[in-house]
């Protein structure tokens, strides 16, 4: 039996991270640009890496470690969504406040700029680009972030720009 979506993040380890915003309350006057939080890291796995392959992208550079050696990048990889997945589940839990978060009306840009390999450790950050408050909808505003992700030698495997909607913290004002 293949492995699915939630034997992948079973035993998923975020012990480490370092920035305590994941008790915090966010709200669209917090989303300074300029701001920049430490979301903290993960790990992958060969078995991770596989596993999330031949459920949800499976090319054999994701899936077979043998053909993937002969292949363009000289070893088996992760998928690209699979990172983008790991971050995002930090950048809820760090960045995104539930109390506050209204969505995202989508992501102006995504690259994946090196690969990222069995036993990788990614340190996920996001930086407040832009901010600021709806026109048409006065009880919100709109944030637009960068996230990155680097890996344990600080080469970039992700970067990521989103725009987002956030509640204001005086509600309708």
């Amino acid at each position: 039996m293949e492995a699915g979506a939630d034997d992948y993040l079973r035993g998923w380890d975020t012990s480490d991270v370092s920035d305590d915003s994941q008790s915090a309350i966010w709200y669209f006057e917090d989303y300074v640009p300029g701001r920049t939080v430490d979301c903290g890291t993960f790990s992958v796995s060969e078995a991770e890496i596989i596993a999330f392959a031949k459920e949800y992208d499976p090319q054999p550079f994701h899936t077979d470690p043998a053909g993937a050696a002969a292949g363009p990048f000289g070893g088996l990889i992760a998928s690209g969504w699979q990172t983008t997945s790991l971050m995002m589940r930090l950048l809820v839990e760090h960045f995104v406040s539930p109390e506050s978060g209204l969505g995202a009306a989508g992501v102006d840009e995504i690259r994946w700029p090196n690969p990222v390999r069995p036993g990788d450790t990614l340190r996920v950050r996001a930086s407040v680009l832009e901010a600021r408050r709806s026109k048409s909808k006065p009880d919100r505003g709109i944030v637009r972030s960068l996230a990155e992700v680097t890996n344990q030698d600080g080469e970039t495997v992700l970067r990521m720009t989103a725009i987002n909607f956030v509640r204001v913290r005086d509600g309708d004002r």
